[in-house]
């Protein structure tokens, strides 16, 4: 046994096999499983501490071939150390200790050469208090978790910096009126406190689009469905954007019908409607199309749904940007935005049941299709 162990109970249970790919007699694989089918790594040692199952994950993740770590002990073909470079298993020492202790739970450790990885371990007993016959390690790699936290750490940088321009316009107009109110024009003050209405709108606007990726990331994301006619939506949206400043010669409109019926939570269909079509005008150029039309509803062979493409006749979305379209932080240009706008359609699509595209339209520029069920309550149907 490799130093830093201590001395192991003899082997309780047969877990080896004859062709030395350790998969021959475990318990928990007896019912057909094969290891390398596992998505995470799997060490597993017997009783004397001995490596009798490394599956192909395992092999993946640590760079150390299956014929090298099978038969060898426990802590020299998986020579673990924590972060302070102290060795894991003589910290651990799953053979040894108090007979109580059940596993270590997941924690960052390091290969050698420094890649990290996340490892579990279950001590197994064949009955409360006995010796540990067997001991299950679970490998993950972190690439996952990198990601992640990446991903979190650009949304703090951008809503710290989304936030910090309109919050200082608030406090410094406020702070000026406040502090010289006499001297200021009744046509002053209405310009400073409109600045500080739209300020407010862009921080509320914000965080409405925080609480939304909240929602859809953990799938608390609520919908309301009653009847919607989403041609309505449509023409009203557009009507908005007329009396934004927008010429009404830039919108075109074509819906073929009938359009089946459709239930859906007009409020987020809202969100979609208004947010293809403020990145159309914003982003895109020329006329902007919207066709509405029916279609097969995603994941049915016989139920009709109702699709909504949103096109410019712009410079579009270039190929090598189009699978990131949807992601956090994707900007079209520089023209503003916080890049989550997309990212929550998606997910607003998606929970109604839907399906969301992006291609280049018949002018050249960006087009968005998305497609929505009817989603008829069951009760009515």
């Amino acid at each position: 046994m490799a130093v830093g162990m201590s001395s192991p109970r003899p082997a309780h249970t047969a877990v080896g096999s004859a062709d030395g790919t350790g998969f021959g007699h475990l318990d928990a694989l007896s019912a057909g499983l094969d290891p390398d089918d596992l998505p995470d790594g799997l060490v597993v040692a017997d009783g004397s501490g001995r490596v009798v199952c490394f599956n192909a994950a395992a092999t993946r993740i640590t760079a150390t071939p299956r014929a090298g770590a099978i038969g060898r002990p426990l802590d020299v073909a998986l020579p673990l150390e924590d972060l302070k470079g102290k060795r894991w298993w003589a910290l651990t020492d799953p053979y040894g200790g108090l007979a109580t202790r059940n596993g270590q739970p997941e924690r960052n450790l390091l290969l050698p050469g420094g890649r990290e990885v996340l490892v579990s371990a279950r001590y197994v007993r064949e009955h409360p208090l006995g010796p540990v016959c067997r001991v299950v390690v679970s490998l993950r790699g972190t690439e996952a978790r990198r990601r992640t936290e990446r991903s979190h750490a650009e949304l703090i940088a951008t809503v710290a910096h989304e936030l910090r321009s309109p919050l200082t316009s608030v406090k410094g107009f406020t702070a000026t009126l406040l502090a010289k109110w006499e001297r200021f024009t009744d046509d002053q003050k209405r310009l400073m406190l409109e600045t500080v209405d739209a300020d407010a709108g862009r921080v509320t606007r914000l965080i409405a689009e925080l609480l939304d990726i909240s929602r859809i990331d953990s799938g608390r994301l609520e919908l309301r469905r009653q009847p919607v006619n989403i041609a309505a939506a449509v023409a009203r949206h557009i009507q908005a954007l007329i009396a934004g400043g927008q010429p009404p010669d830039r919108f075109r409109v074509r819906a073929r019908g009938p359009l089946p019926d459709l239930w859906a939570d007009p409020d987020k269909i809202d969100q979609i409607l208004g947010n293809l079509l403020e990145n159309a005008v914003r982003h895109g150029e020329g006329t902007v199309t919207i066709d509405i039309a029916p279609a097969p509803a995603p994941g049915a062979c016989d139920e009709m749904g109702t699709a909504v493409t949103v096109s410019d006749e712009g410079p579009g979305i270039p190929e090598e940007s189009m699978g990131r379209v949807f992601t956090r932080f994707w900007r079209g240009s520089k023209r503003g935005g916080t890049g989550l706008g997309l990212y929550i359609v998606k997910g607003i699509v998606e929970a109604h049941g839907g399906t969301i595209t992006v291609g280049r339209g018949p002018g050249g520029g960006a087009e968005f299709r998305f497609i929505l069920p009817v989603s008829m309550p069951a009760y009515l149907v």
